[in-house]
């Protein structure tokens, strides 16, 4: 069960995406460019629409920018050669082709727009009802390096866990990367209780006395 959060959109994603559910943060960081791929590690691109209520939905509920912020963002993106201005297509009929017949697509549509032929994405993080129990905690180490210039803070993890309750994957969402890489390397090693399916969870970490 997932805390929906934007009623008049829904993503969608090409049948090749693995995950069944995407948190806010991580959709956010795909239409951003800031990550290309999710909790298997395979690649993901992103796809908008140029106009219409989803589209402005989006932008509000997602992304937290106007059109313009966007295109401008999407802009110094190319200029830098840091990354591309993505597909963008006129209605939700044409998002849904698009997604379907091309690997690796993560879109959205209006709620009321027909699916057919790609899968929905559930947004958001598994209620706390859905939560798995650590059983297994190994803490991670504090770079020596940083420790000592008091350079800490809090490192945002999304944690995907197997039925059986390893760690199947990290992914940095957040806080300062060579923190992150200590952090994941220890969260790998964490053992929950098995579940019914995978789960996807988000775990902060927090180093020094930020």
């Amino acid at each position: 069960m997932v805390d929906s959060v934007a009623g008049d959109v829904k993503v969608i994603a090409n049948s090749s995406v693995r995950t069944d559910t995407i948190s806010v943060g991580e959709l956010k960081r795909v239409f951003l460019e800031e990550t290309i791929s999710l909790g298997d590690g395979k690649h993901v691109e992103p796809v908008l629409e140029k106009h219409g209520p989803a589209h402005e939905a989006f932008l509000r509920e997602y992304l937290g920018m106007s059109e313009d912020d966007l295109q401008a963002y999407y802009s110094t993106l190319v200029f830098t050669g840091r990354g591309f201005t993505p597909k963008a297509l006129e209605s939700d009929a044409e998002v849904v082709a698009y997604v379907a017949r091309t690997r690796g697509t993560v879109g959205y549509v209006s709620n009321s727009a027909s699916t057919e032929g790609v899968k929905t994405l559930a947004i958001g993080v598994p209620s706390i009802s859905a939560e798995r129990k650590l059983i297994t905690r190994v803490e991670p180490d504090y770079p020596e390096t940083l420790k000592r210039l008091n350079i800490g803070g809090t490192v945002r993890l999304q944690v995907f866990i197997s039925a059986k309750g390893n760690v199947e994957n990290v992914v940095l969402l957040g806080g300062n990367p060579i923190l992150g890489e200590s952090a994941a390397a220890a969260v790998k090693q964490w053992v929950y209780t098995a579940g019914r399916s995978r789960t996807v969870v988000e775990v902060s970490i927090p180093f020094g006395n930020h």
